[in-house]
C-alpha cells in the first residue's frame, strides 16, 4: 500500500497512543517510539514489534511511523496504527 500523505490517530492522553504515519524517504519501516521511559524500558520492544506487524498486515512496506505511548493496550495500539495508515492513503 502506498502512502500519499501523513496520517495521525490517537491522543497523547493516559491509556492511549498517538501514532503518526508518513511516506518514507528510504525503503522499509522506520519506527520511532517515545513516551514514559518506564513503559518503554519494559514494553518498548513489544510495542515496536506490534506496530511493525500491524503495518505489514495492512500492506505498508515503506513508512516512517512515530508513536508516543502513554500506556495503551495492544488492541488500542493496533487500532491507532490502522487508523493512521488509512488516513495516510
Amino acid at each position: 500500500m502506498k502512502l500519499n500523505k501523513t496520517g495521525e490517530a490517537g491522543a497523547a492522553e493516559s491509556g492511549d497512543i498517538l501514532v503518526t504515519v508518513a511516506p518514507a524517504e528510504e525503503p522499509g519501516l522506520q519506527i520511532e517510539l517515545s513516551g514514559k521511559s518506564v513503559i518503554l524500558k519494559q514494553f518498548g520492544r513489544q510495542i515496536r514489534e506490534l506496530i511493525r506487524k500491524t503495518a505489514e498486515e495492512n500492506g505498508v512496506e515503506n513508512a516512517r511511523i512515530s508513536a508516543k505511548d502513554n500506556g495503551a493496550l495492544d488492541c488500542t495500539i493496533k487500532a491507532r496504527v490502522r487508523a493512521a495508515i488509512q488516513r495516510a492513503v
